[in-house]
């Protein structure tokens, strides 16, 4: 099993190729530099996108939206040309912005938005209190005031350790935190360097997801709450 390269602007992703080719790799030592796990960018106009020789290259539309529609997390660039089988990620991008103008032309109540360094489709902020309450029993199971007071000190002050928690909110949160793991919501981050080495906490991917973040830069700030996307 051998591994094909996919260009993503300056970025290399790794894909699998069936078995046959890995006589052609034989004897060949390629040193790949692994880059920095970054999200995607923007999604945005880019003169060097339409000037490349991957312009020529047409997206179906129709199947791209499907592959969208079809899960509940979001899908890489760098999957979605997988999936469509192309050798670059700059179509993929290309064609999410024909989506959008689509949706926008026509007022549809979704968009492509970017969720944890990927793609997924999401309704626009004008339904969201219709929607918050469809899905508030859902969420309220989910995550409790405490769970959600203890994730947004975690978010925004992470690493943080377990004895700084407690003492922003005031009461112990061992059992919260240990909770928010289990919904994968919160990772050990590391070891402090001090006597003890105690644990340190941040968040996950799967956080992102669920608040529909892109990146922690995204955290609202100033009196905008930190809430799940419905």
């Amino acid at each position: 099993m051998v591994m094909r390269l996919v260009k993503d602007d300056d970025n290399v992703e790794l894909m699998e190729q069936p078995d046959e080719l890995s006589d052609q790799a034989n004897g060949v030592e390629q040193r790949i530099a692994t880059p920095t796990e970054q999200p995607d960018g923007a999604v945005e106009d880019s003169a060097a996108d339409e000037s490349s020789e991957s312009a020529d290259i047409r997206v179906d539309l129709r199947t791209l939206e499907a592959l969208l529609f079809s899960t509940h997390h979001p899908l890489t660039a760098g999957r979605l040309a997988e999936l469509l089988e192309l050798e670059s990620t700059k179509p993929i991008r290309r064609a999410i912005k024909e989506l959008n103008e689509q949706y926008v032309s026509s007022d549809r109540s979704f968009r492509v938005e970017q969720v944890a360094g990927g793609y997924q489709l999401l309704t626009t902020p004008e339904f969201g209190d219709v929607l918050k309450k469809l899905h508030q029993r859902e969420v309220d199971a989910k995550l409790t005031k405490a769970a959600l007071e203890t994730l947004a000190i975690i978010a925004y002050k992470q690493p943080i350790l377990r004895a700084d928690i407690e003492a922003i909110r005031g009461v112990a949160c061992g059992e919260t935190i240990r909770s928010l793991m289990e919904k994968h919501l919160v990772k050990i981050a590391g070891r402090a360097e001090i006597p003890g080495r105690p644990i340190l906490y941040g968040t996950t991917k799967r956080f992102l997801e669920l608040f529909g973040l892109n990146s922690l830069k995204d955290l609202p700030q100033g009196e905008n709450q930190l809430r799940p996307t419905a």
